[in-house]
């Protein structure tokens, strides 16, 4: 590990040598769990801003009269390599990930270098990390790393504060904070030993629990769902967004992603028919999980996608809301026919990589109500919901009974590690998909499948779009079309404005209300994750990253876009002064 310094000369580095960690950052003040829980709207504390995963901004500023204004404020390039991660602000410094897994501390408001974390790793390849987030608690820069570490950082220089190992075989979705515990989920492989998701002492490092993702024969519901698959031969990842946390209900939510290999075939010795048609089969795949956060607990779980036989996860982010229930049959497919229409519920959202939007209790998980995203249609991986229980029954006419067969299962990455945004003002949530299915055939010997996205839409020019949902009664509104997908947050504020942008270079703000396009910017490259707000010294700033991401390459070959990808940057826009 080197600590890169800013402003010195390589002789006055010699003649200070050993310090290591000569610029920092000036003022700093710690960021305290409260603050973690209800930010300053300048700042932007974690992925999504808050716990609850909503990446909602209270900052109007930037507003719907004025966001025609928006110019660019400043740009830095990040190197190369794959970058799919979302920085954080406080105090008017931004921390992010470079490419190659380096931590940045920059000046907001101009792009100025102040330190650099860079480490080293035997393979050089091994630093082209997919990790997404980073976390800050007190003076600690959380983050985790490729070669399996979680690394707490001071924020004001840079230098490590501490470093633990573990045992996930890296870790692509990134840490939360919940009260102090530090919560990270394993990329998983190698066997169950390294699928879990794990808390640290968010100060000194010190592992508090483990949640292994797969179940144990005696986990809950208490009985094998596995058919007698051997233990350590049970996996399912936590890859993509990280969870959320709820600290009134004192819960941790994470999804969980498909069980591997990708078939019933593979996993079951070649019997499809090992596990039920329905749910639980291969707990705790395609899952939310809702753990105790001091113990790691399982409080309850529910499976979205059981005995998964497509590679479809149900993985990413768990947005927490509060609303009226009041799904409106004309919109909505699966209706618990128990709930009391009107009445306000806490609740976690999931919406699939196959498609599919669930709406849970998130304090017990009882199914309240479920559709198909982004539209219904016969090829859906699902095929049906018992509205009383919840259970799901995937479309398994399109399952594999014997290798060689050949399906097109819909939808496919549809969304991903792309996180969705909740806008509380209108009570809309804002989703960017892709009208993808999956062409696979399954593999002789079982395990080797070919596989590939196909586009499902017959108007190209209506490949990708955004979808306003309506979390009362679940109408989906498709308010915006288009031949480019997005591999980009969407992000919502007080503005009366959701931002999104797209594999096409076009980052766009959408009035709340009507979803019409009120601002349109073409930057250097496709979007990727990121977007975010913050302010500093009375000014909002908005807040992209462009460049290169791990679908990016596929998707603008499959949508036949004609844009260069471009170099790996940051691009941050104000309004004039």
């Amino acid at each position: 590990m080197t600590i890169k310094v800013s402003g010195l000369t390589a002789l006055a580095i010699l003649f200070l040598l050993p310090t290591t960690a000569l610029a920092q950052v000036e003022n700093f003040t710690n960021v305290t769990t409260e603050d973690l829980e209800n930010p300053d709207p300048a700042d932007w504390l974690s992925f999504s801003r808050t716990p609850d995963a909503q990446r909602y901004s209270p900052l109007d500023q930037i507003n719907r009269d004025n966001v025609d204004q928006l110019r660019m404020a400043w740009s830095r390039g990040t190197g190369t390599g794959t970058q799919e991660s979302i920085p954080i602000v406080r105090d008017g410094i931004m921390y992010l990930i470079q490419p190659g897994s380096n931590i940045l501390a920059l000046d907001a408001t101009t792009g100025d270098w102040i330190w650099e974390y860079e480490r080293e790793y035997a393979n050089a390849n091994m630093g082209n990390t997919r990790s997404k987030t980073i976390a800050i608690y007190e003076d600690v820069i959380i983050t985790t790393t490729p070669d399996s570490f979680v690394v707490g950082l001071d924020a004001r220089t840079g230098e490590v504060r501490w470093e633990t190992q573990a045992d996930a075989r890296g870790h692509s979705s990134g840490p939360i904070l919940a009260d102090g515990r530090v919560v990270t989920g394993g990329t998983c492989g190698g066997g169950r030993v390294n699928c879990y998701i794990a808390a640290h002492d968010a100060l000194t490092g010190e592992l508090l629990w483990k949640f292994y993702t797969t179940q144990a024969p005696d986990d809950p519901p208490g009985f094998d769902t596995w058919a007698g698959v051997p233990l350590n031969d049970r996996t399912a990842s936590t890859w993509g967004m990280s969870g959320s946390y709820d600290p009134e209900k004192d819960l941790i939510y994470w999804g969980i992603a498909n069980p591997t290999p990708n078939t019933r075939l593979a996993r079951h010795n070649g019997d499809p028919n090992a596990i039920p048609v329905t749910s639980p089969a291969d707990l705790y795949s395609n899952s939310t999980v809702a753990l105790d956060p001091d113990t790691g607990e399982l409080v309850w779980y529910y499976q979205h996608l059981p005995g998964d036989d497509w590679d479809q996860d149900v993985t990413n982010e768990r947005i927490l809301l509060s609303t009226p229930i009041s799904p409106d049959p004309e919109f909505v497919k699966w209706i618990n026919p128990n709930i009391e229409p009107g009445e306000v519920r806490d609740v976690v959202t999931a919406i699939g990589e196959p498609g599919g939007l669930w709406v849970l209790d998130r304090g017990t998980g009882e199914f309240l109500w479920a559709t198909p995203f982004p539209y219904d249609i016969e090829n859906f991986a699902i095929a049906d919901i018992d509205v009383e229980t919840g259970d799901v029954y995937p479309n398994f006419e399109l399952g594999f009974q014997n290798p060689g067969e050949q399906h097109i299962i819909c939808f496919y990455n549809t969304t991903s590690y792309w996180p969705s945004a909740y806008h509380p003002g209108t009570n809309t949530l804002w989703v960017p998909w892709v009208d993808n299915c999956l062409d696979m055939t399954a593999g002789d010997p079982p395990g080797r499948d070919t596989r590939g996205p196909v586009m499902n839409s017959e108007t190209p020019d209506e490949y990708a779009g955004v979808a306003r949902i309506d979390m009362a009664t679940g109408e989906i509104r498709h308010v915006y079309k288009g031949r480019a997908p997005g591999n980009g947050a969407m992000l919502a504020t007080a503005g009366d404005l959701v931002f999104w942008g797209d594999l096409d270079r076009r980052l766009r703000a959408f009035d709340v209300e009507s979803g019409d396009i009120l601002w349109e910017s073409i930057v250097s490259g496709p979007m990727t994750n990121s977007t975010i707000t913050y302010a500093v010294d009375g000014t909002q700033y908005i807040a992209v990253f462009v460049g290169q991401g791990l679908m990016t390459g596929g998707l603008i070959e499959l949508a036949e876009i004609k844009a260069p990808q471009g170099n790996n940057s940051v691009v941050v826009f104000a309004l004039p002064e």
